[in-house]
């Protein structure tokens, strides 16, 4: 395809992204070019932006992006999974090896041949990308904004979840109910665990319970770890989706013996653990990067069913920074996603 597209561009780390009108590239053999229509927001393309990142700085100039949603616009040689017109989504794994242990064993989004979406290779703040075919994951019926957050934040958090490993019933703490959190309780109440809410902010509180959630926690008015510990015994599962080193140390405090938290969230400074009571309790602290193709195709079932509804502050491409500024002051209250169409 010829022609050009309008793309938000980093040229500088830790500077505003650049709208710059761009060729639209062509995709190789065995890659699918998509006309996105939709691109959430995530904190993660602020790491990359800021160059937050110790093991690899961004390879500049970038589009930023990884969680969207769009249309088949062009094939490449070898493909035949799809078609033009065929609706899918992109996520942060644009390629993998499939070859190595990790892709061989269901955790493809640990292959050290992967490339991330917006990171390694140009994303999804523009009106088109290339991804691999393998990679562009057909989606369900529904609005293209409201699927858009799925592609990440949705996957994320129902992967967290699935890596706990609890039977229904259990008590399941969502420590931060925003792009992320809000989502994670939603996919905890349809996987039928008791679930308690917590953020800083009482509007997401407010949404939190309105959400299902059955018990939320304003955690600047209550300390949470002690009202946790009476209320339930202890946590059985805690997901930790908020950036802060203070959050994360109280999401393992407030588990139960054999309680496991998975660490999504990624605070800058270090983060103390009691290992102590780690040991003492048999407790299990992790890290969660983001869901397979496999984990994709099942959150989105569960909003095509609708049993989970993504909360979507819709905006124009060209108020990208002003977004940008907005998730970092803590503006956005369910998940922005920039229009492309």
């Amino acid at each position: 395809m010829t022609g050009t597209m309008r793309a938000a561009v980093l040229n500088a780390l830790g500077k505003p992204l650049e709208i710059c009108d761009l060729p639209i590239p062509e995709p190789g053999p065995g890659e699918v070019l998509v006309r996105i229509a939709a691109s959430g927001v995530c904190h993660t393309d602020l790491s990359v932006m800021d160059g937050e990142w110790t093991m690899k700085k961004p390879r500049l100039p970038l589009i930023p992006g990884h969680e969207a949603t769009g249309y088949i616009a062009g094939l490449g040689s070898g493909v035949t999974t799809h078609k033009e017109g065929d609706r899918v989504g992109v996520y942060w794994l644009s390629s993998a090896c499939g070859a190595c242990d990790d892709c061989a064993g269901g955790r493809e989004s640990l292959c050290l041949r992967q490339q991330g979406l917006g990171y390694d290779r140009n994303g999804t703040y523009a009106e088109y990308c290339v991804v691999s075919a393998d990679f562009a994951v057909p989606l369900p019926d529904g609005p293209l904004e409201k699927l858009a957050p799925v592609m990440c934040a949705g996957v994320t958090s129902y992967r967290g979840l699935k890596e706990m490993n609890l039977r229904p019933g259990s008590w399941v703490v969502v420590y931060g109910a925003g792009g992320t959190g809000h989502l994670g309780i939603q996919y905890a109440k349809a996987m039928g665990y008791k679930v308690i809410a917590i953020d800083i902010e009482a509007e997401k509180v407010a949404q939190a319970a309105a959400l299902g959630a059955d018990m939320t926690i304003h955690c600047e008015r209550e300390f949470p770890v002690n009202k946790i510990l009476h209320h339930t015994g202890g946590a059985h599962g805690v997901l930790a989706t908020a950036p802060a080193a203070k959050a994360l140390e109280q999401s393992v405090r407030m588990l139960r013996r054999g309680g496991t938290c998975i660490l999504i969230g990624i605070p800058k400074e270090p983060l103390p653990l009691n290992v102590f009571d780690m040991v003492i309790k048999g407790l299990n602290v992790r890290g969660s990067l983001i869901g397979t193709r496999g984990d994709l195709r099942e959150a989105l079932a569960l909003v095509s069913e609708g049993r989970v509804t993504p909360l979507v502050e819709s905006r124009s491409l060209d108020d990208v920074n002003e977004t940008i500024g907005a998730l970092r002051t803590r503006q956005i209250k369910g998940r922005a996603v920039l229009r492309m169409m």
